[in-house]
């Protein structure tokens, strides 16, 4: 069986190193620093014509996933935006201020995508029950939940990943994501039985620019997608 790895960019130079490196699907977003947005559009184009599939993240603001009708029309309008880039597939969840997942919402999401693929995000990571949020997401059709198993870092949370994957039992994939790195990867897919892991593969970078930094264009420093970090985590991946 052949290990998916899914890299997550959110620039152009991010989704060059990804594919350099060998990722087996993008995750696109803008900001990953704040968990990843909604990529713009000329990112979406640039992205349409990468030769690995590509699901375009679902998330208008940051903070919580906690959505009124305004975030829902943005999600609409950024669904109909990757679907006319002929984009693989859409990233989308949402929570209630309980934190369960809002099922009616996610539901209208999932169905405006109707024909592109979807992940469940780590809206479910904020989830009060996980076990119940996995059955609800399997009858939501999702194909995957993407879940640091409900702690900041998946290493952290390797047993509960574990128990998911196997209450899952194949009707829908346990993707391990946060914090996974070549150094931890096999332990992670040890640990799981995971058929795909999600990375972002980078480095730290620091800015060159100290104008733009002293003007808030730009941060000090910052992680940008490294194709050999990629290709180490492929490497990884392969080996185990």
């Amino acid at each position: 069986m052949t290990i998916l790895l899914e890299v997550c960019v959110d620039s152009r130079q991010g989704l060059a190193a990804a594919i350099e490196g060998g990722a087996s699907r993008i995750e696109l977003c803008a900001a990953l620093e704040l968990g990843g947005l909604t990529p713009v559009a000329g990112l979406m184009k640039a992205a349409a014509a990468a030769p690995i599939p590509v699901y375009a993240m679902i998330r208008p603001h940051a903070g919580a996933f906690v959505f009124d009708a305004a975030d829902e029309a943005a999600m609409m309008a950024d669904i109909d935006a990757v679907r006319a880039f002929g984009l693989a597939g859409v990233v989308i969840g949402a929570n209630r201020a309980d934190g369960t997942l809002d099922l009616p919402l996610i539901h209208r999401l999932k169905s405006h995508a109707a024909g592109l693929g979807s992940t469940l995000h780590r809206a479910f990571d904020l989830v009060p029950d996980a076990d119940a949020a996995l059955e609800q997401a399997v009858e939501l059709g999702c194909e995957r939940i993407l879940t640091s198993g409900c702690v900041p870092k998946a290493i952290d949370g390797l047993d509960i990943l574990a128990r998911l994957s196997r209450k899952a039992a194949g009707r829908i994939s346990i993707m391990p994501g946060s914090g996974v790195r070549p150094a931890n990867v096999a332990e992670v897919l040890r640990a799981t039985g995971a058929a795909e892991v999600h990375a972002s593969c980078s480095t730290p970078a620091a800015s060159l620019d100290p104008r733009a930094v002293a003007f808030g264009f730009e941060a000090a420093t910052f992680n940008m997608t490294d194709a050999d970090v990629v290709r180490r985590m492929r490497q990884a991946i392969d080996a185990f």
